[in-house]
């Protein structure tokens, strides 16, 4: 199994160590990870800005760089839907891009879905409370948790990840998928509107006395943690693969 690691470009000028988690994550299970030095933006925040142009070319260059690896895993669900959900009109039915999309995984969905829950151990431990935050893309688009408005049975793949974890405390949130206002580009243009959905968001958990934000995008997250360090808010802000992969807070 050929697993090629793409990590989101803001990750790795701003997160190296969660880039680190992550590699370390796989690499622990096992797997053949390989990082190709090409790599670049998925085109995302070009995609929300409206510059169609210059998402093609990336489009292409994404496509180009990873089309022959069995599965690309990235520490970021917004990226990967991105790929999935948002390259198509730039191809016509390529056998290439059909590939790449059947075969980018958000790293828990990989674990959770492709090496499957019950084969991982993590042995790691972690006796903090911790909250989860169910980011929009990943929430709904890769379908990592049900969405409360379809009234089915509630299941989370992070959750079931993360009940894998030795002394984790995982609290109970008043909404489970409120998204947390960022948006990309939404959160400069409409900043206000941004920051006071974040303060609702991290409210939940601190009402429900967590110790440790964590979740499956680390751009949700930094628009948190900008808030929390802030306003002094007693809580800390880390992504899920440093959580599984026992980095300590």
């Amino acid at each position: 199994m050929r697993i090629g690691l793409f990590i989101p470009c803001f990750m790795n000028e701003l997160y190296p160590n969660i880039c680190k988690a992550t590699y370390k994550l796989l690499k622990n299970q096992g797997l053949q990870i390989e990082y190709p030095l090409n790599q670049t933006c998925c085109g995302q925040p070009m995609a929300n800005s409206g510059c169609s142009k210059d998402v093609k070319k990336l489009a292409i260059e994404f496509v180009k760089t990873f089309k022959d690896f069995d599965y690309i895993v990235a520490p970021s669900g917004s990226c990967v839907a991105m790929v999935k959900e948002h390259y198509a009109e730039f191809f016509d039915n390529d056998k290439d891009y059909n590939k790449v999309k059947a075969s980018i995984y958000e790293v828990c969905e990989f674990f959770h879905d492709i090496i499957k829950v019950e084969n991982i151990n993590f042995n790691v431990s972690f006796p903090h409370k911790v909250g989860l935050h169910n980011s929009c893309h990943g929430h709904r688009v890769l379908k990592l948790a049900t969405a409360s408005e379809l009234n089915i049975p509630y299941d989370s793949k992070l959750k079931n990840l993360l009940n894998k974890i030795s002394d984790i405390e995982l609290v109970t949130l008043r909404r489970e998928d409120e998204c947390c206002g960022f948006g990309g580009t939404f959160s400069v243009q409409e900043e206000a509107i941004s920051v006071a959905m974040g303060k609702d968001r991290i409210k939940d958990h601190l009402d429900s006395n967590a110790e440790i934000m964590t979740g499956a995008d680390m751009s949700c997250l930094m628009h948190m943690d900008g808030i929390i360090n802030r306003d002094k808010n007693p809580i800390k802000v880390m992504h899920i693969v440093e959580i599984l992969a026992g980095v300590k807070p």
